[in-house]
């Protein structure tokens, strides 16, 4: 009988122990951004996440996480102080911009996810693009500020942002 517990116990183990292979975590987080039409590029930081990546099957995968709006940096103190102010993020009434993926897929090198973005209570449809590089995930993704309520131009498609995330994965 100690035998059948044994074997049952290291059977369970490496089954554990593959599942974990399998899945990998966010560790760290780069996250930088570029306005394009006002040609002003920036950082924002305090990310948090619970992501579980399952690159074998990409479908089980989730992608949550959140960065703090307060860190919103454009090498500019005066600047910053108006892109935190009520006028455009309002970083007292809404510190956290949060993601969730919705749909994960692989299409051939890369890794699609399709997921919710809030930005100010308003949450909207995103398209995020994955390339893996050795231990990082770099992902790349565009949106309209003023479809999230911060109009810095009166046209929106002169309110594009082109994000960048470069993700340490383990």
């Amino acid at each position: 009988m100690r035998n059948i517990e044994i074997v049952v116990f290291l059977v369970l183990g490496l089954s554990i122990h593959t599942l974990k292979g399998q899945t990998k975590q966010i560790t760290n987080a780069k996250i930088s951004f570029e306005f394009v039409s006002k040609e002003t590029k920036g950082t924002i930081s305090g990310f948090e996440s619970e992501s579980v990546i399952d690159f074998e099957n990409p479908e089980n995968s989730i992608l949550t996480g959140s960065v703090a709006s307060e860190t919103l940096d454009t090498n500019n103190g005066l600047r910053n102080w108006s892109l935190k102010s009520g006028k455009y993020f309002d970083t007292d009434d809404y510190p956290r911009i949060r993601f969730e993926s919705k749909q994960v897929k692989s299409e051939g090198e890369k890794l699609t996810v399709i997921g919710n973005l809030t930005i100010k209570d308003i949450t909207k449809s995103i398209t995020i693009t994955f390339n893996q590089d050795g231990n990082q995930l770099i992902g790349v993704a565009s949106l309209y500020s003023i479809d999230y309520g911060i109009k810095i131009k009166k046209n929106r498609a002169d309110n594009l942002v082109k994000v960048k995330m470069v993700f340490d994965i383990e």
